[in-house]
């Protein structure tokens, strides 16, 4: 009798945001312990991080776009607070046409830097759901890409207990649910359930035990966020954590991780795929 399996996708988030960040990722994932990055491809590193991500095989490795709508308003400046967009989408007041031209910009650069469309397409910072982004975002896919549209990423919650579970439904609370609902309305997959979501603190061994939980509760569909970085850029709020991220996904072994069920890493699309 067959050993039962699960297949999850590890997706490192931020990929163009700083030659550190794009080390790592493509470290892990030629050392196979991510299946998937998402990409910034407004930032200052993008278009010398996509020379070597091309070189991935996108039959064994999912590209996507990391909807970017709080971008500095100078490379290396600090970002600008969420509040504003938040407040500005929940009370439609934001420029949709704006938004709009945003998306489609962000979708033109990722397919001429790569050659072909992205494999998903989630939000920085989770934007990709924020009511008017949602709906802009959905029939933009499902226009430009209606015969094989990229999946989406839900953030459907991951864990029932722990002390993160409180982020991780204030996230999803925050449009996941319409999210869903639009996208299978247009016929345009997603993910099932969002693990990785902390609060960046900690040491490494508290890194690992995360990594532990989220491995033992993964399930076939659902996609673990991560943000390795190889350095910490100057001004990043969240360099340290990356740092412990990566020492912590370069030591995973996923042969431990699944108790009686063994995980296989894969990207989405190709789980998607099979099913």
């Amino acid at each position: 009798m067959s050993e039962p399996l699960r297949y999850l996708c590890i997706c490192a988030d931020d990929f163009g945001m700083s030659a550190g960040i794009n080390s790592a990722v493509l470290d892990l994932a030629e050392q196979g312990r991510i299946s998937a990055t998402s990409a910034m491809v407004r930032r200052e590193v993008w278009l010398a991080g996509a020379r070597m991500l091309r070189r991935l095989d996108p039959a064994r490795f999912d590209a996507g776009l990391h909807l970017d709508l709080t971008r500095p308003a100078h490379a290396g400046g600090a970002e600008p607070g969420l509040g504003g967009l938040i407040a500005r989408t929940y009370t439609r007041t934001v420029f949709a046409p704006g938004v709009q031209a945003d998306i489609r910009d962000q979708l033109t650069r990722f397919e001429d830097a790569m050659g072909r469309a992205p494999a998903f397409v989630d939000g920085h910072r989770h934007v990709h759901q924020f009511p008017v982004v949602r709906e802009l975002l959905v029939e933009e896919i499902a226009r430009r890409y209606a015969g094989s549209p990229p999946w989406i990423r839900s953030t459907a919650p991951g864990l029932r207990q722990g002390p993160d579970r409180l982020k991780a439904r204030i996230i999803h609370s925050l449009g996941g649910s319409r999210l869903n609902a639009l996208a299978a309305k247009r016929g345009i997959p997603t993910s099932s359930r969002l693990l990785g979501v902390y609060d960046f603190s900690g040491d490494i061994e508290q890194h690992e035990r995360r990594l532990s939980d989220w491995l033992s509760a993964c399930r076939t569909g659902d996609v673990l966020m991560c943000h390795p970085s190889a350095g910490i850029a100057p001004g990043d709020p969240h360099g340290g954590a990356r740092l412990r991220e990566y020492t912590a996904l370069l030591g995973l072994r996923l042969e431990a991780a699944g108790g009686s069920e063994r995980i296989e890493l894969a990207p989405l699309s190709q789980t998607l795929r099979r099913a």
